[in-house]
């Protein structure tokens, strides 16, 4: 299977999933994701990232040789999907030390922007609050940014809001 080909066949989460499960634990198929998931063709990388996505889900292991080149593509000027999708993958893996510091420089840039979409601030918020456990020092201002989206917020940010302070709030 091309899977860039595959990627334009049909866009639905049964066709993310087809490819998904053809990639399996397949690290050359893997890389071929990645090199479209890193390419410089909009359409290809977000479709890309919804199916790099399932498969970090089901293959973590996958990921751990390709995460500098993740964390860096998000230095670049990526769509909503690449962004949100690798936020999400990110929310559920260990994320290097080495790019701590920038990871929680570009979540609290999402948090604090007026002009990004719900799911990219939630997984900001998740994120945020999983470097809490080694930043303590990112506590006070992530739950007063939290406390204030959560105010006039979507029902998933308040969702989400209340799911990191409780987070939060379990931390010494």
């Amino acid at each position: 299977m091309d899977i860039r080909d595959q990627l334009f066949k049909e866009h639905s989460k049964e066709n993310a999933q087809y490819i998904a499960r053809y990639i399996g634990n397949d690290a050359d198929k893997f890389h071929q994701l990645i090199e479209l998931f890193l390419g410089n063709d909009h359409r290809v990388t977000q479709k890309a990232s919804w199916v790099l996505s399932m498969v970090s889900d089901t293959y973590p292991d996958l990921l751990s040789r390709h995460l500098d080149a993740i964390i860096s593509n998000l230095e670049n000027e990526v769509n909503d999907a690449v962004k949100r999708n690798t936020l999400r993958i990110l929310q559920n893996h260990t994320i290097p030390e080495k790019h701590e510091g920038f990871i929680a420089n570009k979540c609290f840039d999402y948090l604090l922007s007026n002009q990004e979409p719900i799911a990219i601030k939630a997984f900001s918020m998740t994120i945020l609050a999983n470097l809490t456990v080694k930043y303590p020092d990112f506590k006070q201002e992530l739950k007063t940014i939290v406390e204030d989206l959560m105010e006039h917020g979507s029902p998933g940010i308040k969702a989400r809001g209340k799911m990191v302070l409780k987070k939060l709030g379990k931390l010494v």
